[in-house]
């Protein structure tokens, strides 16, 4: 039952977030809606990152934070980011396809170094620091595409842009 509800539940929201990510603008990659804010580029660059931290969810019983470097050169073409996406989508859906109940039930660690930051079982992880995670900064994406005037795609139902 787990496996069935992860299944759907992944599978919803990368194709929400490949519908985000159709919609990046190459020429605005390094705008920022504020100074505090990632720019576009690093912030859709993270949101491939997170996609690649689910597949290691399920390939290692913890990921080191400390073993990662801190900033990953942001990419910086729509194709680049999408050819990265499809291939980690694919990664994920074989790994999700072969786990099983007990697997899903079994710790995983994440960790900087020697400093424990989440203990949980795999599933339960999976749920927040590799989806909940990934819906968190899409949201921040469909705020940066609203800014600039790029149509939002509807992701729970149609959009503003979808009704206009």
């Amino acid at each position: 039952m787990t496996k069935q509800l992860i299944i759907g539940d992944a599978a919803k929201e990368l194709a929400a977030t490949r519908l985000v990510l159709e919609r990046l603008p190459e020429e605005h990659m390094a705008w920022k809606p504020h100074e505090k804010s990632m720019a576009l580029g690093g912030l859709s660059t993270h949101l491939i990152n997170l996609v690649n931290w689910q597949v290691a969810m399920f390939q290692y019983p913890e990921f080191d934070l400390s073993t990662v470097p801190q900033r990953r050169e942001a990419l910086q073409k729509r194709s680049e980011f999408l050819e990265e996406f499809d291939a980690s989508v694919s990664k994920l859906e074989q790994l999700l396809a072969e786990c099983d109940e007990k697997s899903l039930g079994e710790e995983w660690t994440l960790r900087h170094g020697d400093r424990i930051i989440l203990r949980q079982p795999r599933a339960a992880a999976f749920r927040t620091v590799g989806i909940s995670h990934m819906i968190h900064h899409r949201a921040q994406l469909g705020v940066y595409l609203r800014l600039l005037d790029i149509p939002v795609p509807g992701m729970y139902g149609p959009s503003a842009d979808d009704r206009a």
